[in-house]
C-alpha cells in the first residue's frame, strides 16, 4: 500500500464518488461515508452500519454491493472518515493498485493510497 498527499485533488470522476460519498453518510447520519466505481463505471454508495450485530464499514458496504452486482472490480474508492480506514474488503475484491482517497466528514480529501 502507497500513500501520498493529494495536492493536486481527486480526478473529476473521482470527485462525483466523494459527493455521492458525503450525500449519502450525511443522510443517513453515519459515521462514514464511501464510493466506489467499478470497472464498468458503476458507482456504489453506502454509510457504515452499526448495529449490535451488524458492524461494516461503508467501503465493506460499497464492495458488498459491487459484488452482489456482478461487478468484476473496482477501479477507485472514496472513503470520507475521521478514523484511519481499513481497505482489506477493497484489496480482496480489486486486487492491489486501487487508488483510494480518504477525506473528513466534510468531503475535503486529505490523502490518498493505494490498495
Amino acid at each position: 500500500m502507497s500513500t501520498h498527499d493529494d495536492a493536486a485533488g481527486p480526478s473529476a470522476e473521482d470527485a462525483k464518488l466523494v459527493t455521492l460519498a458525503r450525500a449519502t453518510r450525511a443522510r443517513a447520519r453515519a459515521d462514514e461515508g464511501a464510493a466506489v466505481r467499478d470497472l464498468d463505471g458503476r458507482t456504489y454508495a453506502a454509510a457504515s452500519v452499526r448495529l449490535a450485530h451488524l458492524d461494516l464499514s461503508a467501503l465493506e458496504v460499497c464492495v458488498a454491493m459491487a459484488v452482489s452486482s456482478g461487478s468484476a472490480g473496482l477501479e477507485a474508492a472514496v472513503v470520507l472518515t475521521d478514523t484511519e480506514p481499513v481497505l482489506d474488503a477493497v484489496h480482496d475484491f480489486a486486487g492491489s493498485g486501487v487508488p483510494v482517497h480518504v477525506g473528513d466528514q466534510r468531503g475535503t480529501i486529505t490523502r490518498s493510497t493505494t490498495t
